[in-house]
């Protein structure tokens, strides 16, 4: 079972350096605002990404921008999909029978849960999200 809807995440190019991963989340959670999924990844020695999906975007954004940083919101699915073996492929098979890119997907699975959250981007969010809730 997926149920997908469309979700903006908030996307932050920051400088790869020990520690800017603690203090953007703490400036989030110092607002409490709740991280439902998150990922990061460095571009290169000087650069990195950071992406976030909350509960609250605009407050989100608003304090990250307060710190200095330049956070933007980008389109992309959020998908919740039953914990079990083989529904990560089930999910990319749908969208690739479809000729629709993945751009980029993470997931966010609680070991002892029945279900988990995946992020997806694609070439054409609007027609994956109708695939999928089928």
């Amino acid at each position: 079972m997926m149920t997908a809807t469309h979700v903006k995440e908030i996307s932050i190019k920051v400088f790869n350096d020990i520690g800017v991963l603690a203090q953007l989340t703490k400036i989030v959670a110092e607002k409490g605002i709740n991280l439902l999924a998150a990922a990061a990844w460095i571009e290169d020695d000087k650069n990195g990404i950071v992406h976030l999906v909350t509960d609250d975007n605009l407050r989100a954004v608003d304090a990250l921008t307060a710190h200095s940083y330049a956070p933007e919101e980008l389109a992309s699915i959020a998908v919740e999909i039953d914990h079990k073996p083989g529904m990560l492929s089930r999910l990319c098979q749908k969208i690739g029978a479809e000729d629709i890119n993945i751009r980029y997907l993470y997931v966010s699975a609680p070991i002892n849960d029945d279900k988990c959250l995946l992020i997806v981007s694609t070439d054409d969010n609007d027609r994956a999200l109708v695939v999928l809730n089928e």
